[in-house]
């Protein structure tokens, strides 16, 4: 990564970025969406489990890249909690209980 030489040039390059995770984040939502098609509960749409096995695989990701692993698990963590409000949105919206 070449060293910015100002803060605008910082920011052109993080709108840089953020215009190629914005697309991977609506690819990721499509299948969390689809994911909830074949919960059969509502309860399963949170996996501590699963949610833990991401968690460690995107920490060792981060120790590969050079980046601190606990700034990758936090945001992980968030971005897990909302993708889990909105697949539990989904649910209900597909499959309507009571």
């Amino acid at each position: 990564m070449p060293e910015c030489k100002s803060l605008a040039e910082v920011r052109e390059n993080i709108d840089r970025l953020d215009r190629r995770i914005v697309p991977l984040l609506a690819e990721r939502a499509g299948y969390v969406e689809q994911a909830a098609g074949f919960k059969a509960t509502k309860a399963a749409v949170v996996d501590p489990a699963r949610i833990e096995e991401i968690i460690l695989k995107v920490r060792h990701m981060a120790v590969e890249e050079g980046m601190e692993p606990d700034l990758v698990e936090h945001i992980y963590r968030s971005m897990i909690e909302a993708f889990i409000v909105f697949e539990a949105k989904v649910y209900r919206k597909i499959k309507p209980e009571g």
